[in-house]
């Protein structure tokens, strides 16, 4: 079993590589880890027109897809943290997008 903070560094191996994989497909990297009280986004990243919100999954074992763990609730709360953002960034005529990024590390690392 993990520790927390093990798991916090799993976690955040994950999001970078996430980031740097979205930078190789040509996005920018607007915020990691965006926090509002009423929700977070663990990347926001841009290309073009579009703006993605990533909710990243890291596991070090896969026993089922991670991304089931993307409740309604959460999903709810990644909303409404991208709609702050949004709103915050004066952002207009864009296409707004939500994905769930999974990266399983097989060695745990």
């Amino acid at each position: 079993m993990q520790s927390m903070q093990q798991t916090k560094i799993l976690g955040n191996n994950g999001e970078a590589l996430v980031a740097t994989w979205l930078q190789n497909q040509g996005f920018t990297i607007l915020e990691r880890n965006y926090q509002t009280r009423l929700g977070e986004v663990d990347v926001i990243a841009a290309k073009d027109d579009v703006i993605a919100f990533v909710e990243v999954k890291t596991r070090s074992i896969n026993y089922f897809p991670a991304s089931y763990t993307v409740t309604r609730t959460k999903q709810q709360r990644i909303i409404r943290a991208a709609r702050t953002f949004i709103l915050n960034h004066g952002i207009r005529e864009k296409v707004f997008r939500f994905d769930v990024a999974t990266v399983i590390f097989a060695n745990g690392s």
